[in-house]
Formats: C-alpha cells, structure tokens, sequence
C-alpha cells in the first residue's frame, strides 16, 4: 500500500545496510548494562513485524505466540538465523500489509485489542520501525567509528545531495 510500502522498504534497506557493515563481535555489542545491541533490536523488530502483520486483517495484531521480551534478548544467536527470521517477517508484512489497495485503508484491525485503521496500524509501524532502525544506524556508527560509511547523506555532502536526492524514496 502505497506510499508506506516505499518508505518500508527505505526503511529494510537502511537497517540491512547497517547491519552489513558490522562483525559479529559489533552486532552484539552491549555498549552497557540493561542496553541492547544491533543484534537485539534486529531480532525485536523481526517478531514484531511478524506478530503484527501475520494474518493482518483478521487476528489481533499481538500474537499469543509472540515473546516480546525474549525478542530483546539474541545472545546465542547466529546472524543467519536472525537474517532468516527479518526475511520470514518481511515476507509476511509484503503478502499481508503492502500488497493492500486504497480501498483497505479504512478498514478495521487490532493491536492488543484496540482498534486501528489499517492506515493507523501502517503508520503506527512504521514510526516503530523508524524509531528502532535509528537506534540501529547510532549504534553501528558508534561501534565501527571512522570506517563507517554513511546511509544517508554524509556530513558536508547536503548541496552535492540535493542536486540528486536519490535516497528519498524506498
């Protein structure tokens, strides 16, 4: 669904990028006590992309099945399997959620039993995903130093930028 299924995907591609410039040492890094790490954040926005967007318009988009607070936990992970489950849950977020027409935008759903239009719940989950995937590129920033390479526009690059804004849309 139109125009959240390009700013989605924008959003997939940074996280992806990001990841793909750390080592498995950097991926799950704690930079402290009671904080997450890349890894930690990949695998919560993972089940909750998969909770919400499983079965969209007909179930409670929070799933019996999911552990929220497991999902803040990926010690003993392998990068696979956390790549594996970001592709099982953007699979189901494409077939249940982004291949839906105009029409589907008033429609109803739930999120812990409150109502959203789909259009709410859209909006709702991808500022969740803005908001973690930030937290992501600060962290990968922070943890590979001068060898990172900017997602966005680099610092002192905005004019050279602004004559082919590329990365606008997903």
């Amino acid at each position: 669904m139109e125009p959240y299924a390009g700013e989605f995907r924008r959003y997939k591609r940074m996280l992806e990028d990001a990841v793909a410039q750390l080592d498995d040492e950097a991926l799950f890094t704690r930079l402290g006590p009671g904080e997450n790490s890349v890894a930690d954040l990949w695998k919560h926005l993972a089940g909750n992309l998969r909770s919400r967007f499983t079965n969209f318009l007909s179930e409670d988009g929070e799933k019996p099945w999911r552990d929220r607070e497991a999902e803040f936990d990926a010690e003993g992970q392998e990068r696979a399997d956390l790549a594996r489950a970001w592709r099982e849950a953007w699979e189901v977020l494409e077939r249940e959620a982004l291949a839906l027409g105009d029409k589907d935008r008033p429609r109803r759903v739930t999120i812990r039993g409150v109502g959203f239009s789909v259009e709410e719940a859209l909006a709702r989950s991808l500022a969740h995903l803005a908001y973690h995937v930030g937290q992501i590129v600060l962290l990968g920033r922070h943890l590979k130093g001068p060898a990172w390479r900017f997602l966005t526009i680099p610092p002192g690059q905005s004019a050279r930028y602004n004559q082919n804004p590329d990365k606008e849309r997903g």
